[in-house]
């Protein structure tokens, strides 16, 4: 799986963010699940292929710790936030999303409606 560094560029980061960037509907199937823990600086960026509410929703079956989530637009410019509960079933972003970056939720703060991101490979 290939990894992409996530910069915030309305607000600084406090630590580097590095995730896994996956495409595929398989891997955005599984995302974290059955994984037991994450790393303050790893994560998940998965690409929907297009802007959609339904697309960009996700599942939290079979994981086992609580993420931060930040739904991202075609601009990269974040549509909202929230904190996934483990084992919650299904969690939808309140506007269409192409990207989902899930992190662990202390970083959720690091993060805000409106802001613009931007990933590369790192």
């Amino acid at each position: 799986m290939p990894r992409v560094a996530i910069r915030n560029l309305s607000r600084p980061l406090e630590n580097n963010l590095v995730v896994g960037m996956c495409a595929a509907f398989g891997c955005r199937l599984r995302g974290l699940t059955f994984r037991r823990a994450l790393a303050e600086d790893d994560g998940l960026l998965m690409d929907c292929g297009r802007a959609s509410r339904y697309d960009s929703a996700i599942h939290m079956m079979g994981v086992f710790f609580d993420l931060g989530i930040i739904w991202l637009d075609e601009r990269q410019m974040v549509v909202d936030c929230g904190l996934a509960r483990r084992w919650v079933s299904v969690l939808a972003p309140t506007a269409p999303a192409r990207y989902i970056l899930e992190v662990c939720p202390g970083r959720l703060r690091e993060f805000q409606p409106g802001d613009t991101i931007e990933f590369h490979e790192a």
